[in-house]
């Protein structure tokens, strides 16, 4: 086995928790059904379409914005709900379909692909493996996406869940149905819902993509560096920097383990913190700077990029989780789904904070409805979504 295969091997192994998961979910699934009387549930398609003209006459009506007209409910299974999922990875014209090959490769756990793809363009591999393991690893805990005026929800989780959990709650089924079915038709209103407010968020969405763009062309930049240095290099700043040792006979897995550590995200993440997101300087060890001397210059061009999607991506998150608070707050249907599916209560999932979260509520008490048009209009820097006072201070001016 080749060293590409045995990476590929291992990008799988990354996965396997998942994937164990998913084969569990089918099987839970099937002997659920086998058990229990047909057709309990509504079929995914038509509940959520039907609910669908509800959720965005109260989205319209809390925000203060128009829904698209054109948006549209589809329902893929798993492997093309993955495959969906490389459209989220935001790459320029030259990477997207390197991306889309690597996760129709993950999706299918074809081994020989993977490892195809890393030989003939280590660098896009380096980059864009770590979304295939992060957006992947997501899916079982994932209700639904928003992607180019389409709401995608997951069929394959959303459609077995319900009979999992009644299943497991064993007979007499008829009488534990209501409450699971309740909570069932929740979940459907709470992902239709906050998918529905994704899509209002256009100027948000439009930021957030160029945004990770701009990181993703500079993390393929940073990437070619790291593979095209001598082993000599490679060998002194892997011992200087205390990685885990890589037999010789591995060179591009050595290579791989610097790019990982040395990449912005992670590198100046774990030396700064998460303060990093409001900083405008940065400075880096001399003797990692003699080594790569390219590497402070992109630090600091990575620097503007990645405020801008951490800022126009939690507002997004931050919004919608305030809507869906608000919104549903009465809903006895999602009150069971935060019971029967999340084991929780409403009081509990108010008490979730984020700083996206905050900054609307804060945003929203001080302005009203106006609140949501001007987020998306003119969002917030990451200094402001500390400080919500700021960002109002600059919109009355």
């Amino acid at each position: 086995m080749s060293e590409f295969e045995e990476f590929a091997e291992a990008l799988l192994g990354q996965l396997s928790v998942e994937i164990n998961e998913e084969n569990e979910i089918m099987q839970l699934a099937e002997k659920a059904e086998s058990d229990m009387p047909d057709g309990m549930f509504e079929e995914l398609q038509h509940a959520a379409n039907r609910v669908f003209p509800d959720m965005k006459r109260r989205s319209e009506e809390f925000l203060g914005i128009d829904v698209p007209a054109r948006l549209e409910l589809r329902f893929p299974e798993l492997v093309e709900l993955k495959e969906i999922k490389a459209r989220k990875v935001f790459s320029d014209e030259g990477s997207r379909r390197f991306v889309q090959e690597l996760f129709g490769a993950v999706a299918k756990e074809d081994v020989q692909k993977i490892a195809k793809l890393m030989k003939d363009d280590p660098a896009k591999y380096l980059v864009y493996s770590t979304y295939a393991i992060q957006y992947i690893s997501k899916i079982s805990t994932t209700y639904g996406d928003y992607l180019d005026s389409t709401i995608y929800l997951n069929k394959f989780v959303l459609s077995r869940y319900p009979q999992i959990i009644l299943h497991k709650q064993g007979p007499p089924y008829k009488e534990k149905f209501p409450s699971i079915n309740s909570g069932y038709m929740g979940a459907i209103k709470m992902t239709v819902l906050e998918e529905t407010i994704h899509a209002m968020q256009d100027r948000l969405q439009i930021a957030n993509k160029n945004a990770a763009m701009q990181v993703n062309m500079i993390n393929e930049e940073l990437a070619g560096i790291i593979l095209s240095l001598d082993q000599k290099t490679v060998n002194n700043m892997s011992e200087y920097l205390q990685l885990q040792a890589v037999p010789d006979d591995f060179p591009f897995a050595k290579k791989a383990n610097l790019f990982f550590f040395l990449n912005p995200d992670h590198f100046l993440t774990e030396q700064i913190g998460p303060d990093v997101m409001t900083f405008t300087h940065v400075e880096i060890d001399p003797k990692i700077s003699e080594a790569i001397p390219q590497l402070l210059d992109i630090y600091k061009r990575w620097l503007a990029p990645i405020q801008q999607h951490h800022a126009a991506f939690s507002t997004m998150e931050g919004m919608a989780a305030y809507a869906i608070e608000h919104i549903l707050s009465d809903d006895g249907d999602f009150q069971n789904y935060l019971t029967t599916f999340m084991g929780t209560d409403f009081s509990s999932y108010q008490v979730r904070k984020s700083m996206g979260k905050g900054l609307a509520k804060a945003i929203h008490e001080k302005m009203g409805v106006v609140a949501f048009k001007t987020m998306i209009e003119k969002p917030p820097n990451t200094k402001e979504l500390k400080n919500p006072q700021a960002y109002l201070d600059r919109m009355c001016k």
